[in-house]
């Protein structure tokens, strides 16, 4: 990625979300060729001049003091995510670094030893660019149990979340509120991209997601940022039926680059009854949960566990979750 085209792109769509209403400033009426504020808006607001902001639009000036980033970060209304981000554009446009194709990424064993702790606690370890570099059963059960399990264990081909989320019929299935879900992983990869713009293998995948779907190349284009700290899902599994759940993305201390995304639910709660059933019917079966072998299980129609069961029961296909 063009590090100095980053930094342009990022100002000019975020000037482009902004209306003269939000930031106090009069239209007197006057009709806009272009979205958004002007540039020489912009420019009053953070304080510079209007030839030096459009330079660093056009990214012909990198060399913006720290001063004057915060400054048009408050002109542009963003939050301290999208303020670093801001930082680290201008940060890889002024320490341009030829494009490198990084080593396959590797569990940390401290890593490894703590997903083995977590026992019957949803866990996936993801890497820079949302690699799976490791998951527990439940955790695969949950949210990938149509994929192989030992799909991790091979670099070449791991699973990969992002392109899941937009390229998978059973994630999106899985996902009642897919669209945040999704802007969810586009806004932490452009926090990402923002840090490694010289990762080669990152540029490849939001090359591919570009091409391959629609929705993804929009989302992409907002330049909205996100870290995917902690978010609440409504899940619509194949085997349990609903469920809330809470998704916590927590760093590695050894490996910064690496998160382990741990998943819990409420206690007493139903998504808890339901998680626990999917979880039992993982332990049973050596780590794959009822109904995913051989490609089953991933979509409407699939067999379906009823919390009242026991997890050898399997109700028939279409028939869904028994209500009591």
């Amino acid at each position: 990625m063009d590090a100095h085209g980053q930094l342009g792109t990022f100002l000019q769509a975020r000037r482009a979300q902004l209306q003269p209403r939000d930031v106090g400033l009069p239209t007197y009426g006057d009709r806009r060729r272009v979205p958004g504020l002007r540039r020489e808006e912009l420019a009053l607001l953070a304080g510079v001049s209007a030839s030096y902001y459009t330079r660093l639009e056009q990214g012909v000036s990198c060399h913006a003091s720290v001063e004057v980033l915060d400054a048009i970060a408050r002109a542009l209304r963003l939050e301290e995510t999208e303020r670093q981000h801001l930082r680290d554009l201008a940060t890889a446009c002024r320490h341009r670094v030829p494009a490198r194709r990084p080593p396959a990424e590797r569990v940390a064993p401290a890593v490894r030893e703590l997903v083995r702790s977590l026992g019957e606690v949803p866990v996936v370890v993801t890497g820079r660019r949302s690699d799976v570099l490791a998951w527990n059963a439940p955790g695969h059960a949950l949210l990938a149990g149509h994929l192989d399990p030992a799909g991790p264990e091979h670099p070449a081909d791991r699973p990969n979340m992002a392109r899941l989320v937009f390229l998978d019929a059973h994630i999106r299935e899985l996902h009642v509120d897919w669209t945040a879900k999704a802007r969810a992983v586009v806004g932490n990869l452009r926090l990402v991209a923002g840090r490694h713009p010289q990762d080669a293998r990152l540029t490849s995948l939001i090359g591919e997601l570009t091409t391959g779907s629609a929705e993804f190349a929009g989302m992409w284009a907002d330049h909205r940022v996100r870290a995917c700290d902690t978010a609440e899902y409504e899940l619509r599994h194949p085997l349990v039926g609903s469920l809330t759940v809470t998704q916590q993305t927590l760093r590695a201390p050894a490996e910064p680059e690496q998160s382990l995304v741990v998943v819990t639910t409420a206690a007493g709660s139903a998504s808890e009854a339901a998680l626990r059933l999917l979880v039992q019917a993982t332990t049973d079966r050596g780590g794959v949960a009822h109904g995913f072998e051989a490609g089953h299980g991933s979509g409407p129609g699939a067999p379906a566990l009823r919390p009242d069961a026991a997890p050898s029961d399997v109700s028939a296909p279409g028939s869904g979750p028994r209500r009591r």
